[in-house]
């Protein structure tokens, strides 16, 4: 686990797009953090690192939100999902077999139903009122030759 300091939503959005440079189709981010951490500013930046134009929103009300860049970018948001059946309701194990990427906020109301291979961004706040304290993990063997290592910034 690597452990990155942001001061602003614009630096956070950078070390998004950090990571993106070292993403691929099939791979899945779950992001962590609480309310307002900056989960969406991170999508965001993955985003922009996969050429996305269009604007990226927060996923809340949508539960997902589909881009297309250089691959498609599955946007998922799992706040408001109370049972497993809503989940697969909204065809998220089929996304995670699909040919793009996906990234899901809220993850850990259902850790039993996320894949066992994945890179863990979790977002807390840091001692200033802007600063954001950024761990990015990579679960799995899927990464191997892959890693977050500091050459990253």
């Amino acid at each position: 686990m690597t452990v990155y300091s942001s001061t602003s939503p614009e630096a956070t959005r950078a070390l998004g797009r950090n990571l993106s440079q070292r993403l691929a189709a099939g791979d899945v981010v779950l992001l962590q953090g609480d309310l307002g951490a900056g989960k969406t500013e991170f999508a965001k930046g993955i985003a922009e690192g996969f050429k996305v134009t269009e604007r990226v929103t927060s996923p809340t009300f949508a539960l997902l939100n589909i881009y297309q860049g250089i691959l498609p970018i599955y946007h998922f948001d799992l706040y408001r999902l109370n049972r497993a059946e809503e989940l697969y309701s909204t065809g998220f194990d089929e996304f995670l077999e699909a040919p793009g990427l996906t990234l899901v906020e809220w993850p850990d109301i259902f850790s039993a139903e996320m894949p066992e291979q994945y890179v863990r961004v979790k977002i807390t706040n840091g001692v200033q009122l802007t600063e954001r304290i950024i761990e990015i993990e990579w679960i799995g063997s899927r990464f191997a030759g892959r890693t977050e290592g500091s050459e990253m910034f």
